[in-house]
């Protein structure tokens, strides 16, 4: 007769059981993307919402994954959401974003003098939406600087103003540097009140993709069951940065509260941009 268990075995057992299932889940979500084309962001925000597809996923910046998905190179893509608010050609997975409630930390305007006083900020190459955002904020403050494109991340010194996202964002925020910052997340959230969208899985029109949407709602789920994993374990940046960026910076859902503010967004897009925007077309 085998001795009893004690704790230490008990939750050892229970432990490699949670690690086979999770890793049985992961290798099920590996493989349910082909034949799909399907891009991402190459940045720490995307992570819960791609763990598991890695293998499967081509990462390039905004901006480059748009171009593909334009080009119909990929069927699906986390893209900036500006993406599906000048064309009117994919339509948006429901229920899933990339999104924040105030302060985002990850895209910001760095200034040395008053806001005010900019006659030209240099603006990352990397998001449209970015960029995009950055217009509405400071046209409702009836301010329209030269918006121009960034050479570099590494110029010094750096533009007096300059818009950053991303990974990039981050290194900026996080070494020394005598720049203010404007978090765009926080001035969208004390103009509106309400969440900013940054990105959104957009899926080709005209194909067949139920099965893809399914793969891709099933990894938003083991991103978020995970998240912690993901916070303890993630190479970028330090445990306590991951924490608070992804645990409470960033969420992933895309509710009622997060189409009212796509829906603010799109009205003072066509307010502000000069250019046709379209109403989103939401598939589950």
């Amino acid at each position: 007769m085998s001795p009893p268990e004690s704790l230490e075995e008990r939750i050892g057992r229970h432990e490699r059981g949670n690690r086979a299932e999770l890793l049985r889940r992961e290798n099920a979500l590996n493989s349910g993307v082909s034949p799909f084309r399907v891009g991402s962001v190459p940045y720490l925000n995307a992570v819960p919402l791609t763990k598991g597809l890695e293998d499967q996923i081509e990462f390039l910046p905004p901006s480059e994954l748009g171009a593909k998905l334009r080009r119909d190179e990929l069927d699906a893509a986390l893209v900036s959401v500006t993406e599906v608010l000048f064309s009117d050609r994919c339509d948006v997975l429901d229920g899933v974003a990339v999104a924040s409630l105030g302060e985002v930390k990850s895209v910001f305007l760095a200034h040395r003098g008053p806001i005010s006083a900019a006659t030209e900020i240099f603006c990352d190459r990397a998001s449209l939406t970015s960029v995009s955002l950055l217009r509405v904020l400071l046209a409702e403050r009836d301010l329209r600087p030269e918006l121009k494109p960034l050479e570099g991340y590494n110029l010094e010194p750096m533009p007096d103003y300059v818009l950053l996202i991303g990974n990039p964002a981050i290194d900026f925020l996080r070494r020394p540097h005598d720049h203010q910052i404007w978090d765009l997340g926080s001035a969208w959230c004390e103009l509106t009140h309400l969440p900013f969208v940054y990105a959104v899985w957009a899926l080709r029109r005209g194909i067949e993709n139920r099965r893809l949407r399914s793969v891709l709602r099933q990894a938003q789920r083991f991103g978020l069951e995970t998240l912690d994993s993901i916070i303890r374990e993630h190479p970028d940046y330090d445990y306590s940065f991951r924490k608070d960026y992804l645990g409470w910076h960033i969420h992933y859902h895309l509710g009622s509260d997060e189409k009212r503010g796509l829906a603010k967004f799109a009205e003072l897009l066509g307010k502000h941009a000069g250019r046709p925007v379209f109403d989103p077309r939401f598939v589950v």
